[in-house]
């Protein structure tokens, strides 16, 4: 009988020659996070990619559970905002928490709307579920105006897009 498939999907990032760093780095923010299985690129497979033997080639790691791969492919592709890894929080402490961490070192022209880039060039959103609270409003005049609250900020804050919405 075939094993079980544990995530079907997951998020593979290609990184230059960082790969293991960043996996430590983020399985230092997020509980419940491991560093798993690390391959080394050989002779043969080291030779196409113009990585030495020996050198890390992948790394699988658990996020909070979730978990992720990371190759070491070289200098080919570049991580863009067109794809980010979306942060749900539930308090203002979690989002204070998770947009410091990540940030360190980060890109702080790369923050709006509670985006942010990370010092090896990942996008990240950290977004409180009161976000959608306020944007899901059945009162358009209070969602419109917790939505031009958002458009205002970097970092997101609870309080203010509520306080926004109520008028």
């Amino acid at each position: 009988m075939a094993g079980k498939i544990k995530q079907r999907i997951s998020a593979f990032l290609w990184f230059d020659d960082r790969a293991e760093e960043a996996a430590k780095f983020y399985t230092s923010i997020f509980p419940n996070s491991s560093i798993g299985k690390i391959t080394r690129y050989t002779e043969e497979s080291g030779g196409p990619s113009g990585r030495r033997a020996g050198t890390v080639m992948t790394v699988g790691f658990t996020l909070d559970g979730v978990e992720f791969g990371a190759i070491n492919g070289g200098p080919h592709f570049k991580f863009t905002e067109a794809i980010s890894l979306v942060v749900h929080c539930e308090s203002q402490a979690e989002v204070d928490h998770y947009w410091s961490r990540l940030g360190e070192g980060g890109d702080p022209r790369a923050q709006q709307c509670g985006w942010l880039k990370d010092k090896f060039g990942v996008s990240w959103q950290v977004v409180p579920e009161a976000l959608f609270e306020v944007l899901e409003d059945p009162d358009p005049e209070r969602a419109r105006r917790a939505a031009a609250a958002l458009m205002q900020m970097k970092k997101l804050d609870v309080a203010e897009l509520r306080r926004a919405a109520a008028g």
